[in-house]
């Protein structure tokens, strides 16, 4: 049985806000805006793009009492052992009230994520915010290495 086909979608309640980890509730387009033309890491991104990484990822949408999408972030993992962490956002009439931080600490506590035992992270910003849950600079003798194959279409 495919892991996906294991999650139980679960809500989190917060101060008129809240969580969720069902698939069926994130609005593409809200994603698709903010990592297309607000952020500095998928900046020109497609949307078909957007919604393939959706469909391959464990994803946790941010979402107004009214049901209106303000948030995303999305682990890739094999569930066991290790977790990406990527696309994390707030929209920015949104920040500054602590939901960043919340959506953050609602993934790193959630069950299905518990024998996670090496989380990552890229930012350029954001550094302040991880280091609240543990998340350092990689010391040496480690070396991040990439590959980047030229693929039509493709960012990041």
């Amino acid at each position: 049985m495919p892991v996906e086909d294991r999650i139980v979608e679960q809500r989190y309640e917060q101060d008129g806000y809240w969580i969720s980890t069902d698939r069926d509730l994130l609005q593409i387009q809200v994603i698709h805006d903010y990592l297309a033309n607000e952020s500095y890491w998928a900046q020109g991104t497609t949307e078909a793009i957007v919604a393939n990484s959706i469909t391959h990822s464990f994803c946790f949408g941010l979402y107004e009492e009214s049901g209106r999408q303000i948030g995303f972030a999305r682990a890739v993992t094999d569930y066991t052992k290790f977790a990406y962490l990527a696309d994390v956002f707030v929209v920015p009439n949104q920040q500054g009230h602590g939901l960043g931080t919340w959506l953050i600490s609602t993934i790193l506590a959630h069950p299905r994520l518990s024998s996670i035992t090496r989380w990552t992270l890229y930012t350029t910003d954001a550094h302040g915010l991880y280091s609240r849950f543990g998340f350092v600079e990689e010391p040496e003798p480690w070396k991040h290495m990439v590959l980047r194959p030229h693929l039509p279409n493709s960012t990041g």
